[in-house]
């Protein structure tokens, strides 16, 4: 086996990895919304009954109010992954905040293993003691591709470790912005819709033209 199919080995099993770990992501998903969308509780919070001076328990029809969750205790809680999104009763985007973490955590740990190996080849390649190969890589490879191997395999490790991260500050930044647009004020006298547009030349120094055209109606 050549240096090249190697390399392409290794890019088709990163790929093979990434495409299982996203099924069985969207499986633990899937297994768990469906029991919260059928047995799914109402997103409101009922009044208790009255009681007058004369400790009259008056009954009245139970007021619904609506839940408006805190865009600031929304973000603080997401610093604790999938907190946030319970909060906000986001319910079903907790698997797969977890989901991504799990993925880059598993391919960070993979090109670890991988680093480390590479690693002790091509170190222990420069020791001329007679004492036999820490691993299968130093038997079969030359140091120049021990070497590139192990860049390699750091590389996509650190990587994944700067791909965690951000998928954490992502994870906030949905339980904050979830918060805010359940406070967004939407009713008949906003609307906006994109249309086509065709344009006319100006004094046949401009050509005509089309394009898309953004209407903004406030009543």
């Amino acid at each position: 086996m050549n240096d090249f199919q190697v390399i392409i080995r290794r890019l088709l099993l990163n790929a093979a990895m990434i495409i299982r770990l996203w099924y069985f992501a969207a499986v633990f998903t899937f297994i768990i919304i469906f029991p919260s969308l059928v047995f799914s509780q109402n997103d409101s919070v009922v009044d208790s009954p009255k009681v007058t001076a004369d400790n009259i328990i008056v009954a009245k029809d139970a007021v619904k109010k609506e839940f408006v969750p805190s865009p600031h205790k929304a973000t603080l809680l997401a610093l604790v992954p999938g907190l946030g999104q319970i909060y906000n009763r986001k319910y079903w985007k907790v698997p797969i905040v977890y989901a991504g973490f799990g993925v880059f955590a598993y391919l960070a740990a993979f090109n670890q293993n991988y680093y480390a190996d590479y690693r002790d080849a091509y170190y222990h390649s420069f020791v001329d003691d007679g004492s036999p190969p820490v691993n299968e890589y130093e038997e079969k490879y030359p140091q120049d591709f021990l070497r590139d191997s192990k860049n390699f395999y750091r590389r996509n490790r650190d990587l994944n470790y700067i791909l965690m991260g951000v998928w954490y500050a992502l994870s906030i930044v949905d339980a904050a912005v979830d918060a805010h647009l359940a406070t967004w004020n939407v009713n008949d006298d906003l609307s906006m819709k994109f249309e086509p547009a065709v344009y006319q030349g100006i004094y046949d120094f401009k050509p005509g033209g089309g394009g898309l055209r953004l209407t903004l109606m406030i009543k």
